[in-house]
């Protein structure tokens, strides 16, 4: 069989993520959930350099749009539920006969959990009913101190331990988030699920296996693993999901071609995705800035291997190790990656400060105007999204293009 280009990955792949047609509102119910179920999740983090990950990774998509529409939508019209996917996520409601599963294996599997759960039963008990009782509820109810060092049921680190297993397990889940504070309810006053019912577990590796391969429109193993990583299944429950779809004609093995020849690895694409991956399709087009939690970036190996752009959240590096800055969005512009910048939204001066801009090796070969102008347009939705009234741009590599890129985002 002919190798599949390692174009047509990168576009479904694209189209996948909604980053065909970046920036292209408006934000309603019907894109915000074909963009989740899409993509199998919308991550939470608690940084908030320039707006939070999950606002910042739908302004990608959508361009600027109301914060308090996305929390309707998750939280009161209840789209979105806070799982764990990648790392804590607003997952699909549509997807929770799926999720069930994994919460309900949560109880046994994850065998941590057992030493902790004999020494703190009476803990875990109190912590459902003070939640039954007052729900919705903040972590900091189980913050308060007797003044000993050790307070038993209301010891902070037994009570949050207590309410994590809860939210882990289904028992509890999250009702809202006020200020990006977590408000805990019982699971089923915020969505009943008893009628639903979880799949089996071999259902669930398979759905799991599908769910990423539809994410990521053709994977490798090791792609899947990284996608959506949790749960951490093990080798052998992963082989055997596959064995299965393949035995089954859902899943098909393929070839990746790119200029050097084929990439390494067994890849692996759904038989459904199979024209769409041998067709042309249309390229993509459009310009935006990337979060450093998004799910296009999920397993950054692979964003290395199809695009060629080494990415590092630097976050996590101390600053004098840092090549790039604290907060680094790639720059994505006609479906490549032609830069990252480094951004911060100063809301006390109502600026958004780029301290600097680095293109990538070879910029400027190709659509050098449309690159810069899509830049600044992205830059000033950006801007517009954050309420920022003046953008400052520092440092630009290479410098020559320091004053275009300075220009295009005024």
């Amino acid at each position: 069989m002919k190798p599949i280009p390692i174009e047509a990955v990168r576009r479904l792949f694209l189209k996948r993520q909604h980053l065909d047609r970046p920036l292209e509102g408006p934000l309603d119910a019907g894109r915000l959930r074909a963009f989740v179920e899409d993509t199998g999740g919308l991550q939470l983090d608690s940084i908030n350099v320039i707006e939070r990950a999950h606002y910042l990774t739908v302004w990608s998509r959508f361009g600027a749009y109301d914060k308090a529409a996305l929390d309707k939508l998750a939280y009161e019209d209840r789209l979105l539920y806070e799982y764990w996917a990648h790392a804590a996520c607003l997952v699909p409601s549509g997807h929770l006969r799926a999720w069930q599963r994994a919460m309900l294996d949560y109880r046994t599997s994850h065998t941590g959990w057992s030493s902790w759960l004999k020494a703190h039963g009476k803990v875990l008990a109190k912590v459902e009913s003070v939640v039954a009782e007052k729900g919705p509820v903040t972590a900091s109810v189980f913050a308060e101190r007797s003044g000993k060092k050790s307070s038993g049921w209301w010891d902070w680190m037994p009570g949050h331990h207590a309410l994590h297993f809860l939210w882990m397990t289904g028992k509890v889940a999250v009702h809202s988030r006020p200020h990006f504070r977590k408000r805990y309810d019982l699971a089923t006053r915020v969505m009943d699920l008893s009628a639903v019912e979880p799949l089996s577990a071999l259902e669930f590796h398979q759905w799991h296996v599908r769910q990423s391969l539809h994410a990521m429109g053709a994977a490798t193993a090791k792609d899947l693993a990284s996608y959506l990583s949790f749960p951490r299944f093990s080798l052998k429950d992963r082989r055997k999901a596959l064995a299965a779809m393949l035995e089954a004609g859902e899943v098909v093995r393929v070839e990746v071609g790119g200029l050097g020849g084929v990439l390494a690895g067994e890849w692996f694409a759904l038989r459904e995705d199979m024209p769409a991956l041998r067709g042309e399709g249309p390229a993509a087009s459009g310009t935006t800035l990337i979060c450093p939690f998004d799910s296009f970036l999920w397993h950054r190996q692979r964003i290395l291997d199809l695009f060629g752009f080494d990415y590092k959240i630097e976050v996590y590096v101390p600053a004098p190790k840092r090549r790039y800055g604290y907060y680094c969005l790639p720059i994505l512009h006609q479906g490549r990656l032609i830069g990252r910048l480094d951004a911060k939204n100063s809301r006390q001066d109502g600026r958004l400060l780029v301290p600097a801009v680095h293109f990538e090796e070879g910029f400027g070969r190709g659509d050098l105007d449309g690159a810069l102008a899509g830049l600044g347009r992205a830059l000033g939705s950006l801007a517009e999204f954050a309420a920022a009234q003046d953008i400052q741009v520092g440092r630009v590599y290479p410098a020559k293009f320091t004053e275009e890129v300075r220009r295009q985002a005024r």
